[in-house]
C-alpha cells in the first residue's frame, strides 16, 4: 500500500460557499472524500492537508519525500506565483498532479500561467468536483504502470 498526499491551498476550504458558478456547490470534504474512495479502492492510503499558508504546503511536500508515492496538489492562487512550491515539487521523485476545479485558461489572464506545471507529471483542470476523482485515477494508473515491470520480473523469477 502506497500513500498519496493530497494538498489543498489557500481559500479551498471555502469550496461550497465561494463563487458556486465557478467552483460548484460541493465542499472540500466532498471532493476529498471522492479522492479517498478512489485511493482506497486501489489499495492506497490518502492523506489530505488544506492550508492557507504557503510554508505549510512546502513542509508537507518535504515530508512526503521518501514516504509518499504521489502528490496531488490544488495550490489555488499559489499555482501562479509560488516558486517555493515549484522548488519543493521539483525535489519530490514520485508522481505529481496539479489539480484545478475550474479551467484557469478560461479565466483571468493572471491565472493562465502555472509556475508548478514544469515540475508535475500531469494537470487535471476544469472538471469541477470530478477533477479530484480524475486526478486520483490518473495517479493510481501511473503508480500501476510503474509497478508493472517489477511485477513481471517477479513472475519470471528475476527478483527475489
Amino acid at each position: 500500500m502506497s500513500t498519496i498526499l493530497l494538498l489543498s491551498g489557500p481559500n479551498l476550504n471555502l469550496f461550497g460557499e465561494r463563487d458556486p458558478a465557478v467552483y460548484g456547490t460541493a465542499t472540500l470534504d466532498d471532493m476529498v472524500g471522492d479522492a479517498r474512495d478512489v485511493a482506497e479502492r486501489a489499495g492506497h492510503a490518502l492523506e489530505h492537508l488544506q492550508s492557507n499558508h504557503e510554508g505549510a504546503l512546502v513542509d508537507a511536500i518535504h515530508g512526503a519525500r521518501g514516504r509518499c508515492a504521489a502528490i496531488v496538489i490544488n495550490a489555488g492562487a499559489l499555482t501562479h506565483y509560488s516558486y517555493a512550491l515549484a522548488d519543493a515539487l521539483q525535489t519530490f521523485d514520485g508522481v505529481k498532479v496539479e489539480l484545478h476545479v475550474s479551467n484557469p485558461m478560461a479565466r483571468d489572464e493572471w491565472r493562465r500561467e502555472s509556475v508548478l506545471a514544469p515540475y508535475v507529471t500531469a494537470t487535471v483542470a476544469g472538471f469541477g468536483r470530478a477533477g479530484y476523482r480524475l486526478a486520483l485515477e490518473g495517479v493510481v494508473g501511473a503508480l500501476n504502470d510503474q509497478a508493472e515491470p517489477a511485477r513481471k520480473a517477479t513472475e519470471r523469477g528475476e527478483v527475489s
